[in-house]
């Protein structure tokens, strides 16, 4: 596979196309929606599309098939991707490490709990599953496995070395983020960007979410995306998804309810070895991501 692939990349090379030079890894619901609109003006990402999927769902379709995501420009702006499901996925790992070795990579952290849940709550209202926030952390590895920051986390400093990894906190973005970008933007060697005053302000792409109106009906609007994605109809999704999907499936059912306190506190233990660990390898203090605050968390306010 691996040989087919290196084949079909010098082939693309000749035709003036390049891979990826980095990643942005997420995991989810890190503000990559954010980075991935003030990025979009400066590199190449994919377009409309933001995320292919290729390293660790698509792989088999082929370099041709992933290179056909990026935008053909005549500028010369480094060309990456902004991926959060990546960043637990071992196949995505060993496949950037050997087919890009140079490749830069970007992780986001953010309060595990506070992730978490709002990765439930996207997935719930995408019609993913139809399960409640605990049948979820049981059935799901995702939900759990993309919270294990220090576990992946080395793997990745492993795989690439430590100059090609960077750390950044989802915090430090909301607090600042002209800082925070300028970390981003040097990190990648390209130039800094001016944020707009619309710009200071974090994306939370799901806003407004809710439990689906009819989960059988989004389950298979969902399904029929993903094959939209796949056949590379992606302008025609994008229109679909802007006028009907976020409309009538997304945004129209009962709301998410709170997390009770004991539950929340037993989500902070759950991830807390993790977080210790993190706060070892970055020499940083995260208290506030192993113990509850005195306000209830809630998955209804999770952005």
């Amino acid at each position: 596979m691996f040989t087919s692939l290196r084949a079909q990349r010098a082939s693309s090379a000749g035709q003036n196309k390049t891979l990826p030079s980095f990643f942005i890894l997420g995991p989810p619901r890190t503000g990559t929606t954010w980075l991935h609109q003030v990025l979009a003006s400066s590199t190449i990402l994919p377009y409309p599309t933001k995320e292919t999927r290729f390293f660790d769902r698509h792989f088999p379709r082929g370099l041709d098939w992933y290179l056909a995501h990026f935008p053909v420009s005549d500028d010369y702006k480094p060309m990456g991707e902004v991926a959060p499901t990546y960043f637990a996925s071992a196949q995505a790992r060993e496949r950037i490490a050997k087919l890009i070795p140079d490749a830069k990579v970007v992780c986001v952290f953010r309060n595990p709990v506070e992730r978490v849940l709002s990765l439930y709550r996207l997935k719930r209202a995408y019609g993913m599953f139809p399960w409640t926030f605990e049948q979820a952390m049981m059935k799901d590895p995702e939900l759990f496995n993309s919270g294990r920051y220090a576990t992946h986390l080395k793997a990745w400093l492993n795989a690439l070395g430590e100059k090609q990894v960077l750390v950044l906190v989802y915090e430090d973005l909301k607090r600042n983020p002209q800082t925070y970008l300028n970390s981003l933007t040097d990190f990648l060697g390209i130039a800094r960007i001016s944020l707009t005053r619309s710009q200071h302000r974090v994306i939370n792409a799901s806003e407004g979410l809710t439990h689906p109106r009819n989960y059988f009906l989004t389950r298979t609007a969902t399904g029929m995306a993903d094959w939209f994605k796949a056949a590379r109809l992606d302008r025609l999704l994008a229109v679909a998804k802007h006028k009907y999907f976020l409309k009538f499936f997304l945004r129209s059912g009962p709301n998410f309810e709170a997390l009770p306190p004991d539950r929340t506190c037993r989500l902070y233990e759950l991830f807390r070895p993790e977080i210790e660990e993190l706060e070892a390898i970055l020499n940083r203090d995260f208290p506030s991501w192993k113990s509850a605050s005195p306000k209830p968390a809630a998955v209804q306010a999770a952005a």
